[in-house]
């Protein structure tokens, strides 16, 4: 009943649509140069600092969480392992990177270490769906994430914020900038801490049962940048993510199995521009210390290390082009003292052409790779966008791409599980979408062959026979509903099956996302939003434990002391709903938080 009720909510909205006039957004992370979300071909979603900073999300997953064609699991509640799926391949397969800098995790299994990324001091997220490969490489077969953090604004500028809430929840912050015209910094420290509850839990028991898992997470990040003069410049950025989280041994839900976290992702950037091309020569690094005393008692120590030069060359009056040369090590330390390396070449041509007063827009982006260890890999990708000169407000794309992804160091030459035989995953895919105004429909497609799979018979990590075949629609509808309510939906459809055409585990088939935000009195902001989840399994083949059929809903309220000041309340989970997402792990009752933020 409550799905259908969403539904006609979703189908009713769409009747009663209002022109509203979208904020104009750059985007970085889809030809790896600036560039206005109008003429990007691909699928792309942005959650903007307004958006996080009205909503009060803790985690970046609760945030990506919002978004169409995206959903996730977790192994409890803050800090615990999580995974999310982009478009029905989980996390693995998605690059994650922060300001540019990889996230994925060398020495893990599960690509980027979700668990451990609390919302601070972001300016946006930006989503690119679909394979990316021809961009950026191995790993973003599902699409890339790009975390960018706050740069500094003219002047000096600072903030401050707290907020306290259940299972003695303690969030806090700070924020502080300068920038004049040659050099500029700006510095940021964020720590959420939490007794937490129990990560794990039989279904149908009350959490209150079990012990509590706390966490605690502190990140820090500093940026700094000078200008030698108006033709080149040097940038750079430095963030620390330290972690500590309790949790549980598998099927033990009052055991103990702690883990310590410290990673660091750091990088610097000289830019150099002139009448005829703009270039970027980079450094970048990222450090993944994982330290498991309990359980594991062991330690994960791995290292990537990236350089890299950059071109963009704009030509005509709305075209570019853009070329590099990229170089990695990726090394994985402790017990397996194994590492390789990737050499690349990579172009991106832009242009947008006009026939008939209709604007189109098409990008085309083609890179090699070469690894020591694996073959050579050429992909690529094509991108279409035409804007209707006929029907105003109707827009037309359609991308089609080849990725692929490389097996971790862990997978290839662990003692036990490894096996140094595997190859790459090979993935096609492409969309087509079709926007009108504030509606958006987009169908996704995707197949993927030798997909890196995990034998329980042997034991061992393999290439499965067979190709995975997933495809679904996404349904987005953004508006205004008179002068003081603004309405954000969306709807996903998704049939994952793995090479054996059976139904791919913890993905549900129907997802729906619905928020409503209230204006309509001065300096106050009220939002409530709710999540459907359909159907899914803990196994694969519709077997195993039901973890779908659920709804969640969530309020938030806001309001401005004056231009300074600030202060929030929230509730999750309002009516209290039991549900797991997976099989055997808490999730969180009914929850309130209340915040404050002074800025200058």
């Amino acid at each position: 009943m409550k799905k259908k009720i969403l539904l006609s909510l979703l189908a009713s909205t769409i009747l009663v649509a209002q022109e509203i006039e979208l904020e104009q957004i750059t985007v970085t992370s889809a030809t790896k140069t600036a560039q206005s979300i109008e003429d990007v071909t691909s699928n792309v979603n942005v959650i903007t600092s307004k958006e996080i900073e009205e909503k009060h999300y803790t985690t970046v997953t609760e945030a990506l969480n919002s978004i169409s064609g995206i959903n996730f699991t977790s192994n409890g509640g803050l800090g615990t392992t999580s995974a999310v799926y982009l478009r029905g391949l989980d996390s693995k397969r998605t690059l994650v990177l922060i300001d540019g800098i990889r996230y994925n995790d060398i020495t893990g299994l599960n690509g980027a270490p979700f668990g451990d990324l609390m919302i601070g001091d972001i300016e946006q997220i930006e989503i690119i769906k679909g394979a990316q490969s021809g961009i950026w490489g191995a790993d973003a077969t599902a699409g890339v994430i790009n975390i960018i953090t706050k740069s500094a604004k003219t002047g000096l500028h600072g903030s401050i914020n707290a907020e306290f809430g259940s299972f003695n929840t303690k969030k806090y912050g700070l924020l502080a900038s300068y920038k004049e015209d040659r050099y500029y910094i700006k510095a940021g420290l964020q720590q959420v801490d939490t007794d937490g509850f129990t990560a794990q839990s039989p279904n149908g028991d009350n959490i209150d049962m079990y012990e509590d898992d706390g966490y605690k997470n502190t990140t820090s990040n500093i940026k700094l940048g000078f200008n030698f003069d108006e033709n080149n410049k040097i940038d750079m950025s430095h963030t620390i993510i330290y972690s500590k989280t309790e949790s549980d041994p598998f099927a033990t839900p009052n055991g103990i199995e702690d883990s310590i976290t410290e990673d660091s992702f750091s990088q610097v950037n000289f830019n150099h521009k002139n009448s005829f091309t703009e270039l970027d020569v980079y450094a970048k690094l990222s450090i993944f210390n994982r330290d498991y005393p309990q359980g594991w008692t062991k330690k994960f120590d791995g290292e990537i290390q990236e350089y890299g030069i950059k071109s963009n060359t704009p030509y005509n009056d709305d075209d570019f082009v853009v070329f590099g040369l990229d170089y990695k090590t990726f090394e994985h330390k402790n017990d397996l003292q194994k590492k390789y390396n990737n050499k690349a070449v990579f172009l991106t041509n832009s242009n947008e052409f006009t026939l008939l007063g209709s604007k189109t827009v098409v990008s085309e982006s083609i890179r090699f790779d070469d690894y020591d260890k694996f073959d050579d890999k050429t992909t690529g990708k094509l991108g279409v966008k035409h804007f209707c000169k006929s029907v105003e407000g109707l827009i037309t794309s359609a991308n089609i791409g080849s990725s692929y992804n490389v097996p971790t160091i862990y997978n290839l030459y662990d003692p036990t599980y490894g096996n140094e035989n595997l190859t790459p995953e090979n993935t096609m895919s492409y969309d087509l979408s079709v926007g009108y105004k504030e509606f958006k429909v987009t169908y996704f497609n995707s197949t993927t062959k030798d997909m890196i799979d995990f034998d329980l018979n042997t034991w061992k990590y393999f290439n499965a026979t067979g190709e995975t075949k997933i495809q679904g629609f996404e349904i987005e509808y953004n508006t205004k509903l008179g002068e003081d309510v603004s309405l954000t939906s969306n709807y996903t459809w998704l049939d994952a099956k793995n090479s054996d055409d059976e139904v791919l585990s913890r993905r549900p088939k129907n997802t729906i996302n619905l928020a409503l935000d209230y204006y309509g009195v001065k300096n106050l902001h009220i939002g409530i939003n709710g999540e459907y989840i359909g159907e899914r399994y803990s196994n694969d083949n519709e077997s195993g434990t039901r973890t779908g059929k659920y709804t969640v809903v969530n309020l938030v309220t806001n309001y401005s002391l004056n231009k300074n000041i600030s202060i929030y309340a929230k509730i999750e989970n309002l009516f209290d709903k039991y549900y797991q997402v997976l099989d055997g792990y808490a999730t969180a009752p009914l929850s309130a938080y209340a915040g404050i933020k002074a800025q200058f």
